[in-house]
């Protein structure tokens, strides 16, 4: 794997192998947590309405399923507030392995849960507990795997492929979920599935745990966090700083992520049930959409990092959120002619589109802050997008679908969205060219708060 590791003389190549090794270990441990996330989201859209939510209307069926998938969501900021606090304060390394343990077994769990004819409504309540606790585990994970991903010297030049890489592990996760269930679902009976096999993914997830706790065992501390250490500049209350000093570039890193996030889950989960539901489409064919996007995206989500390495991290976002709202309307008109070559193209290009913003997002996110609040920042600006735009996104195309009968309001809906992440990614601040690795304090802008201050081996504290 390319990790856009910089070999040039001078720079220690003992670093650049741990470098590259910190981004590969990145990559696969996002890939387990986003397997483990997916999976709920796509076996939400097939059968936990009716397993767990069982209800004579299908729509209250399905909106409530699309609620505990929400809930996940809702869950996320509050993971990036936790465990953004601890890997910065503790370390990068120790705060993912946390992460991955507490994804892996809440997703384990959820294949063990009994169903509602068997234990009543506490079917229901164990899932949604089990999908906090996911979102949870998720919430926390981004900020770290970027930061454990980017904080090396080697890639100061090619921080945007270097931050494509966890951001590849989504698509492969996907790529992986999907490609279990359509196994899963060729190995029996739509009854078997629904009865047993469904919950063979979730199980699956076991093997992968200890694959990752593995990989992620073996890959040091990044050099920047050992600094911060070594010169006494940890801070002491890291997400407090954060939201006080950084305010407005946590605001405008969850905005620009508005068009992006609601999309794909659009693109993804959403389409499985506007599909089977209202376009009458096989779900093995569904899968398959899905799949092929998701391969599509092992090879657009680095392309475009790498490109926001040449023509610029803001630049290369704004393209992305520009061609997102043209996107909008075309998207259901070649969905809804219900024609296969069509749906399979169309759904191909979607995930395109939105990679054009996901692949350079993790630079030009992280880059908003400096290395004593990266994780915390990152995370929870990253993940209040969680609230504003990906977990409402099915519930909100489920009744705009309902209340109008048409897509073409979900496409009206696409259209707003990709506007505010355009108008928000021009007001963001391209940080790409200042030095991302340096400990030392880095004042906020004059209107978000006074600057944090370092006295020589002391912590920040604010003046």
């Amino acid at each position: 794997m390319a990790s856009g590791a910089d070999s040039r003389p001078g720079l220690d190549p003992g670093q650049a192998k741990h470098a590259r090794r910190a981004v590969i270990a990145a990559t696969i441990g996002t890939m387990i947590e986003w397997y483990d996330f997916y999976l709920y989201g796509l076996v939400a859209a097939l059968v936990f309405g009716k397993l767990y939510f069982p209800s004579h209307d299908p729509f209250s069926a399905t909106l409530l399923s699309f609620s505990t998938f929400f809930l996940g969501f809702v869950a996320r900021p509050f993971g990036a507030a936790i465990f953004g606090h601890f890997g910065d304060r503790i370390g990068r390394k120790a705060t993912l392995v946390v992460t991955l343990m507490l994804m892996g077994v809440s997703t384990v769990l959820i294949g063990l849960i009994p169903t509602y004819e068997t234990i009543g409504i506490w079917g229901a309540v164990a899932l949604t507990v089990l999908r906090i606790l996911q979102g949870v585990g998720v919430g926390g994970e981004w900020g770290g795997a970027i930061a454990v991903a980017t904080e090396w010297g080697q890639f100061n030049k090619r921080r945007g492929l270097a931050g494509s890489w966890p951001q590849f592990g989504s698509p492969l996760g996907m790529l992986l979920a999907v490609l279990v269930l359509t196994l899963v679902t060729h190995a029996g009976s739509p009854e078997w599935f629904e009865a047993i096999g469904w919950r063979i993914p979730f199980l699956l997830s076991a093997v992968l745990i200890g694959v990752g706790l593995y990989i992620r065992l073996g890959v040091l501390e990044t050099p920047v966090f050992e600094e911060m250490k070594a010169k006494k500049q940890i801070a002491k209350a890291p997400v407090l700083d954060a939201v006080r000093l950084y305010w407005k570039d946590i605001l405008l890193t969850c905005l620009i992520r508005t068009g992006q996030q609601a999309p794909f889950v659009l693109f993804t989960t959403y389409l499985l049930s506007y599909g089977t539901s209202v376009l009458k489409l096989d779900r093995s064919f569904l899968f398959n959409c899905v799949l092929a996007a998701a391969a599509t995206s092992l090879i657009t989500t680095p392309l475009f990092g790498y490109l926001s390495d040449r023509i610029g991290r803001k630049r290369m976002y704004l393209i992305g959120a520009a061609t997102m709202l043209a996107f909008a309307f075309p998207y259901y008109w070649l969905i809804n002619s219900a024609i296969p070559a069509v749906i399979v193209l169309t759904v191909v290009v979607s995930l395109v589109v939105h990679d054009m913003q996901y692949g350079p997002q993790a630079a030009f996110i992280a880059e908003s802050f400096p290395p004593s609040v990266r994780y915390s920042g990152a995370s929870i600006g990253y993940q209040l997008a969680s609230l504003t735009s990906g977990g409402p996104a099915p519930i909100i195309a489920t009744w705009l679908m309902h209340t109008y009968g048409t897509s073409t309001a979900i496409s009206c809906y696409l259209a707003i969205i990709a506007a505010i992440s355009l108008i928000s990614a021009a007001l963001l601040k391209d940080r790409s060219k200042e030095d991302y690795v340096s400990v030392s304090p880095r004042a906020p802008d004059p209107d978000t708060g006074p600057p944090l201050v370092a006295a020589p081996g002391a912590k920040p504290t604010l003046s």
